[in-house]
């Protein structure tokens, strides 16, 4: 999987951009049901232990209302 980093600093830790095939498409979070627009896919690390990293993916998707979600890009499928 290639990435281009728009990494930026944030209280919890690193994220960067991450390219989908999806992006700007209409996808459903299978885990909540939700129906939107996939926003952004990005890597961000989240350990809270300076020695060891632990990065995870997410998926934001923004649904009807305006609102984003969140969630494991392993939950996203297209509509």
């Amino acid at each position: 999987m290639s990435q281009h980093c728009d990494a930026s600093d944030a209280d919890s830790g690193r994220v960067v951009s991450v390219p989908h095939r999806l992006l700007r498409r209409q996808v459903r979070d299978i885990a909540s049901g939700v129906e939107g627009e996939l926003m952004a896919v990005v890597r961000e690390e989240v350990s809270d232990d300076p020695v060891r990293e632990r990065w995870v993916v997410l998926a934001y998707v923004r649904g009807p209302s305006g609102r984003e979600i969140s969630t494991a890009v392993a939950n996203i499928q297209a509509v």
